[in-house]
């Protein structure tokens, strides 16, 4: 009987624990969120709609990640589920801004219009320095750190574009907060 050993080995599955360990924790984020936006605006159908741009977000940087070949490693594997806590700010801020809105206006174009006038505008600026600041991380040496500050950066700007374009679309069309008043 032969068995490999060795630090290539050891490495090899270490990856393995943590590829599996990731899975389970990206469930548990997304639950975790889901359940949290529940809490946060007490309406299952807005927590559903708020999840759409964190998902799309998680979704776009590991298939970049998979359409580069990107090898997953310690640094890389975490990218989504850090990501994902990240960009779920942005949406948090924009449904409570689209709420208040629609509570004055009753209209969600209106409301559209005014959350983008307001929280839109800083939501942009926060997440545009936040992506400057990971991708800082891309002149780095050490190959998996540029990969963390490229995907990382790819997936705030993702998600704030997921939050400002495809969230109100959403809230437009699917009307969670009730019909429109005249």
């Amino acid at each position: 009987e032969y068995r490999l050993t060795g630090l290539a080995v050891l490495y090899n599955n270490m990856l393995q624990s943590l590829f599996s360990s990731q899975i389970a924790t990206l469930g548990v984020v997304f639950i975790s969120i889901m359940l949290m936006f529940f809490i946060l605006f007490r309406s299952l159908n807005l927590a559903m709609i708020g999840m759409v741009p964190n998902l799309l977000a998680a979704g776009v940087v590991l298939g970049t990640m998979g359409w580069m070949k990107v090898p997953l490693d310690i640094m890389t594997i975490t990218v989504a589920a850090i990501s994902v806590g990240m960009a779920v700010d942005n949406t948090i801020h924009y449904l409570h801004r689209f709420k208040l809105e629609f509570k004055k206006t009753q209209n969600y174009e209106l409301s559209m219009q005014n959350s983008h006038r307001t929280i839109g505008r800083a939501m942009s600026y926060t997440s545009m320095i936040i992506i400057i600041g990971f991708l800082v991380l891309v002149t780095s040496n050490f190959n998996p750190t540029v990969y963390f500050g490229l995907f990382v950066s790819l997936a705030m700007f993702m998600a704030l574009t997921g939050a400002l374009t495809l969230l109100p679309k959403l809230l437009i069309a699917l009307k969670p907060l009730g019909e429109e008043k005249s």
